[in-house]
């Protein structure tokens, strides 16, 4: 029997004793003056900030969409998701942020972290703006500065650490994460589902929070990139609806982790072309 649908304790299902009367809410003042203090906290402790920006659109779940260089399919990932409202993030995995340039071998190559899309986009458009133009290099960088600053590298990313910078730059996505932690990491190859979560193990842990790693095989080209983020989007809302629900994706119980499995079985019906792996991990 799967141990995740066997009965229940006995002893934890007794009735629960009555909880007693909650106290008087407190004056205006106090009462805000702990509304802004337990959301300073949350941040600080990278706990879940539940009181800001995913309030309003019911959502649960925080993401974070990864590809090789955070240009083409993580940013299209990116735009879906933040667009439906659910705080998001991106990232590389690279060592540097590859872009096709003339010929096979004369890549366009930049630094992670400090190189913004707009600078990109200006020297691209200096350098051949009708090439550029034609293989939708251009198109995709002016899609990337309307969602966030620039390319973040994965490995570099201080799990934890408040993102507040990015949310006064105007990142799309960036309400909601400000705490610097996701509930769940969407790949779009293997290689950098391999990459984090090989880092991921390596970093040992050290918040003792679950994260879920999944990887949604996406061709590096504009159309499947379009593909995959429907694809995405379309199993975060999956994935969110069961958080919401507190509960199974047949309306049985258990926790919200033990059910991903399930839900990415039911979504992998629905996009058999995108080939999809998992991993529990820790954050």
């Amino acid at each position: 029997m799967d141990p995740r649908r066997a009965p229940l304790d006995p002893r934890r299902t007794a009735t629960p004793p009555q909880p007693l009367q909650p106290p008087p809410p407190p004056p205006p003042a106090l009462q805000q003056q702990h509304q802004s203090n337990t959301h300073t906290n949350g941040i600080m402790n990278g706990n879940l900030l539940e009181t800001t920006g995913n309030n309003e659109s019911g959502s649960k779940l925080k993401f974070c969409t990864v590809c090789a260089s955070n240009q083409n399919r993580s940013m299209e990932a990116h735009l879906r998701l933040s667009s439906a409202s659910y705080p998001c993030i991106s990232f590389g995995t690279g060592s540097l942020v590859r872009l096709p340039g003339p010929t096979i071998t004369q890549p366009n190559v930049y630094p992670f972290n400090i190189t913004s899309y707009q600078s990109m986009y200006d020297e691209l458009s200096q350098k051949d703006p009708r090439l550029y133009r034609t293989n939708g290099l251009l198109t995709m960088l002016e899609r990337n500065l309307g969602v966030k600053w620039g390319p973040e590298r994965w490995q570099d990313w201080p799990i934890g650490a408040p993102r507040l910078e990015n949310l006064a730059k105007g990142d799309k996505g960036a309400n909601g994460v400000e705490a610097g932690v996701v509930d769940v990491v969407i790949t779009c190859e293997e290689r950098c589902w391999d990459a984090v979560v090989d880092d991921l193990m390596n970093r040992g842990g050290g918040l003792n929070r679950p994260v879920h790693v999944i990887n949604v095989d996406i061709k590096d080209n504009h159309e499947e990139a379009l593909v995959g983020g429907k694809a995405i989007l379309d199993l975060a809302d999956s994935l969110n609806e069961v958080a919401n629900q507190g509960k199974g994706a047949d309306g049985q119980g258990g926790t919200f982790d033990e059910w991903v499995p399930e839900v990415l079985a039911d979504w992998q019906e629905r996009w058999p072309q995108l080939p999809a792996l998992w991993s529990l991990c820790w954050f």
